[in-house]
Parts: structure tokens; C-alpha cells; sequence
């Protein structure tokens, strides 16, 4: 499955999950339960909308501090187009309020950025570092976190960058923090429940103007909006005002890495899923939207070209090595990745690892390999591989979401639970039952949508 995003308003957080919630409405229920794993307090819903033109959804977020029954009424929080608070400031700079430059667009006439409850209220400032050990710590899938992490860390580097600090001095405004974190968790769990192979994405609409922050006037787009953007094709439709956040240009870049420019492959048209921001563009529809495109059908198993890079590694704890692996699972193009022990030179324990990775992505995987490893050297070949068909799916049972992936076999259709949707069952037994019983179901779904 490839998923290719048209982004004819833009691209925000809200709006890629919103886009991919259209599309594939039965993650809902999976991603709440990881919003509030990170953060108890963070609730969001999606919510139907049209805009006299198009029909699609809007992702909203409840955050501390906001007005309650913000979920199910106009999120007063949300900016419009996407957040005005998600984008980070240099931890200690006193700002009364978020500069996610997208609250107004063509904002060159003075008027104040921001919302008006964050200016009335003195919310604090959350740093980088407190976000990372609330994701790490977090009752997440490994993937998921991982996938957070690796969005999460490119916004805190762009940010880093712009204002010439350490990573670890990046804050983030508080309610921008909980709308960040609810975006891009949400979009962590889509990209880890949905397994798509891969991404592309259109032109991107840079827009155009200044708005008003702490620091003074900043250009549109963002400054760690470009950094973030670099290599992507771009254009102008006339419209002003901030058109991609750094959220969502974080989105991309850990979508794309560094294959920015990848076209759009052929394939079968398969769901469609469109995401709204709240901003009303003169003409133009706010959206995100969200083109999935199947390989062509064909009977038995699909052939595919890889590469397979292999190393060992020695002198990594294993705590740290285990993230560096959630972290390379992560990147966009790596298909798998398998530690084994074996024995090395005066008879030392060694972690034996094996890389499965698509050929258009090999030089960013090898690069991965060494940023999260302690490996000075690595081996790679090219491999052919055979693949069955496969689709992922989520389905509630006794007030759990369970992620299923069912693949199409030879002999017929088969289901396989996703363990870690299990751990909150204490037992065996049970756990074996919840899994069972999510199979049986989603089976079910699946034949009656064939």
C-alpha cells in the first residue's frame, strides 16, 4: 500500500490525522487509547465536516486548560488552519503565547497571533526533554513511540536550529504541547497501524506573509518550517498566510526522509480520506487529502527488489540498542529489522543485526544504522523478496482496541493480533482469548466488506 497526500489547503498535524481517520475510520478508538496513554488529560475525537464544497473530517483536541466539551463543539483551541501553539519556543523565553505561524493567514497588517485564552492565561512552558520521557515511559507500542520520536525529534532539531541552542533547551508552549503531542502521537499510531510501504506527497503550497510573535514579525513560511522542507517541491497559488506548520512539515520529512521528491507510483485507487483545518481559504478548500493506491492484484505471492544490510555490535548496551532498533524500525523505507545473538572474536557475546530495506532508501537506512548503533562498519547486498497481500485493521472488543493484520494466503485468509494491544489483560489465558476474539472479528469485518 502506498499512500499519497494532496495537499491542496496544506499540511498541519490535525490535518494528516484527520485525512487518514477519513480514510480509515476503524483506527479511531486505537488512536485515542494512544493520545491518552502519553497524556491522561489529552482527549480527541473526529468530527464529520463540509465546507459547502468538499466533505470530509477534522481531527479535534481537548487540552489542559481548555474550554470543556471542546472535543464536540468548534475546538476553540485549534487554529485556523492548523494549531496556533504547537510550534516550539528556546526554553526560557517568556512567551505568553504559541507561534505556530498558521492561526491567520496573510497576517502582515499587525494583528496579533496567537488565542486570546492563551494571552488571558500564563501557560508554562513544556520542555523537549519532559515530552521525550513522557513518550518513552508512555504505554505505547514500540512503533508507535517510535515513529513519535522520530516526528517529535525533527521539529525539536528545526527548532534547535533556527534559534541557535542545544535540542535540549527547545520548550514547547503548554497548550501547544498537548496539541502537538495529540497530532503527532495520533499520526504515529496511523503510521504504525497502517504499515504502508510507502509515502509521497504533491507540490506544497508555501504561502506567504509575516506574523506577529514574541520574537517580533517572522516570515511565512516558518524558519524551521523551511529547514524541514528542504527538497520538497513547492509552489504558489496565490494564497497567502502560513500554509504548512512545522508539524506537519515534521510529518512529512519523517514520512519522506530523505526521498523528498518521490513521485507518486501507480497502482489501484483504493480509500480516499480528506482533512480539514479550520481556516476559510478565499476559493479554495482547507484540506489534506489522502489518496491510497493498492499494487496491482495478482494471484499468489507479489515479487519485490531489497537490500539487506547486516552488522554486528559489541559495545552497545542492550537498553540502548533496543531503542536504536525501534528507532531504525521507524524509518521510512525499512521494512524489518532482526537482532540475533552470536559469538565474535575472544569468545565475546555479540548482537548480530539485519536490516530489510527497499532499494530506493538504502543510503538513508545505512545512514540510520550508524546514527543509532555504535557499529563503525556494515555489510549490504541486494535481495528478491516474495510478499503476500496483507492489510491492517482495528477492531474493539470489551472496551479494547486491537490492531489485526490479515493476510491472503494461498489456502485462504488468515488474522494476526497485535500482541501489545493485549498487555493490559493480566493472564494468559485472557490475553490468548482477546486476541482470538480479534481475529474472529476482524476476519468477519473484512469478508463482509469483500
Amino acid at each position: 500500500m502506498h499512500i499519497h497526500l494532496d495537499a491542496l489547503g496544506g499540511v498541519a498535524g490535525d490535518m494528516f490525522a484527520a485525512a487518514l481517520l477519513d480514510a480509515f475510520p476503524e483506527h479511531q478508538a486505537g488512536v485515542s487509547a494512544s493520545v491518552r496513554a502519553v497524556d491522561a488529560r489529552i482527549a480527541c475525537a473526529v468530527r464529520a465536516h463540509n465546507d459547502g464544497i468538499l466533505s470530509g473530517a477534522r481531527f479535534a483536541v481537548s487540552a489542559p486548560g481548555e474550554v470543556s466539551g471542546a472535543v464536540s463543539g468548534p475546538a476553540p483551541h485549534r487554529h485556523e488552519h492548523p494549531a496556533p501553539h504547537e510550534h516550539p519556543h528556546p526554553h526560557p523565553h517568556p512567551h505568553d503565547h504559541g507561534h505556530d505561524h498558521g492561526h491567520d493567514h496573510g497576517q502582515e497588517h499587525g494583528q496579533e497571533h496567537g488565542h486570546d485564552r492563551a494571552r488571558a492565561h500564563d501557560h508554562g512552558h513544556r520542555p523537549w526533554s519532559e515530552i521525550r520521557a513522557a513518550l518513552e515511559a508512555a504505554d505505547l507500542a514500540p512503533a508507535v513511540r517510535a515513529h513519535a520520536l522520530g516526528i517529535f525529534g525533527h521539529l525539536a532539531d528545526a527548532e534547535a536550529r533556527v534559534h541557535g541552542i542545544a535540542v535540549e533547551a527547545v520548550a514547547f508552549h503548554e497548550v501547544g504541547a498537548a496539541d502537538s503531542i495529540a497530532d503527532i502521537v495520533a499520526a504515529a499510531h496511523l503510521i504504525a497501524a497502517l504499515g504502508t510501504r510507502s509515502w509521497s506527497v504533491s507540490a506544497l503550497p508555501l504561502g506567504s506573509g509575516r506574523v506577529r510573535t514574541q520574537h517580533g514579525p517572522l516570515p511565512v513560511p516558518a524558519p524551521a518550517t523551511t529547514l524541514l522542507l528542504a527538497g520538497f517541491a513547492t509552489l504558489d497559488d496565490g494564497i497567502p498566510g502560513e500554509r504548512v506548520t512545522p508539524t506537519g512539515a515534521a510529518i512529512l520529512r519523517h514520512l519522506c526522509g530523505d526521498d523528498p521528491g518521490r513521485g507518486r507510483p501507480r497502482g489501484i485507487l483504493g480509500r480516499t480520506g480528506i482533512g480539514f483545518g479550520t481556516k476559510v481559504l478565499p476559493g479554495l478548500s482547507n484540506c489534506l487529502r489522502a489518496l491510497v493506491l493498492e499494487e496491482n492484484a495478482a494471484p499468489g505471492p507479489g515479487r519485490r527488489d531489497l537490500a539487506v544490510i547486516a552488522f554486528e555490535v559489541d559495545d552497545q548496551s542492550g537498553e540502548d540498542l533496543a531503542t536504536g532498533l525501534d528507532r531504525l524500525r521507524a524509518e521510512p523505507g525499512i521494512v524489518d529489522v532482526v537482532q540475533m545473538p552470536v559469538i565474535g572474536k575472544k569468545g565475546r557475546m555479540m548482537a548480530r543485526i539485519q536490516v530489510l530495506v527497499r532499494p530506493e532508501s538504502l543510503e538513508a537506512a545505512i545512514a540510520a544504522c550508524f546514527r543509532e548503533t555504535t557499529t563503525i562498519g556494515l555489510r549490504y547486498h541486494p535481495v528478491e523478496g516474495a510478499m503476500l497481500e496483507r492489510a491492517a485493521r482495528t477492531v474493539e472488543h470489551d472496551g479494547l482496541s486491537v490492531r489485526v493484520k490479515i493476510v491472503a494466503r494461498p489456502g485462504g485468509r488468515t488474522a494476526k493480533a497485535e500482541a501489545d494491544d493485549a498487555r493490559g489483560r493480566a493472564g494468559h489465558a485472557a490475553r490468548a482469548a482477546l486476541r482470538r476474539e480479534a481475529e474472529r472479528r476482524a476476519l468477519e469485518q473484512e469478508q463482509e466488506e469483500r
